[in-house]
């Protein structure tokens, strides 16, 4: 079992926390062909992802089976591995937050040594919708502010994913049932009732990947997951 750290919005944390969201999509760095159409062992076409044994041409020219397996699509000619990990693995969330933070009279035990200030419940995290703090620094300085996602260490993160299931296929593809695997709010539209949830997802997209948009239609990893522990809610 491997774990991995990945960014999550505020928005989609909170879809996390709340339950709402057990799916999440990722643009494949390296897009397949147009007509790719990824087989399993059976040569039967199938979107799932799985251990292979990709193919290596040695240095005579000839197809050999190559060291070690992948987990990832595939077909006769075209092969990806999942960046993000297998079924099993784990993924731990990054999130903007700010920590650690303490009384300001236990700053010379943080300086001497700041291991057991390093825990989730030293943090306060923006997507529980509370204002930046604020706090002193070993200087004496006082900052308002919120560190971002991506400076997220692992002692920092309350929530633990682990992964169910992962697939490829073309954004467009989604279903609704899916779209509001993503963290679908079912929250009242401005004009009466409640937004569809397959436009609800496109415009969610959209805001977050407007290079890659739903008119671009690329080919996405999708990651089915269920949280366990290993972090404070």
């Amino acid at each position: 079992m491997t774990e991995r750290g990945m960014i999550f919005n505020g928005e989609m944390t909170r879809a996390i926390l709340d339950g709402r969201k057990t799916q999440t999509r990722r643009i494949m760095k390296v897009q397949p062909s147009e007509d790719f159409t990824p087989m399993n062992m059976a040569l039967e076409t199938d979107y799932k992802a799985r251990w292979y044994t990709p193919g290596v041409v040695d240095k005579d020219g000839y197809l050999q089976p190559a060291s070690k397996k992948v987990f990832g699509v595939s077909n006769e000619n075209e092969g990806y591995s999942c960046p993000f990990g297998a079924v099993g693995d784990r993924i731990w969330v990054r999130e903007t937050f700010q920590g650690p933070l303490f009384d300001y009279d236990l700053m010379d035990s943080y300086c001497k040594d700041p291991t057991p200030f390093e825990k989730p419940e030293f943090c306060v995290y923006k997507a529980d919708g509370v204002p930046a703090p604020e706090f002193y620094d070993a200087d004496d300085e006082l900052h308002c502010c919120w560190r971002p996602s991506i400076h997220m260490p692992r002692w920092a993160s309350r929530i633990l994913l682990e992964i169910t299931d992962v697939r490829v296929e073309r954004l467009n593809s989604i279903s609704e049932e899916d779209a509001g695997r993503e963290g679908y709010p079912a929250v009242p539209s401005p004009y009466g009732g409640h937004m569809d949830k397959w436009l609800w997802f496109r415009q969610l997209w959209d805001g977050i990947y407007p290079e890659q948009s739903f008119k671009h239609n690329p080919w996405v990893w999708v990651l089915s997951f269920k949280r366990v522990e290993g972090g404070a809610a």
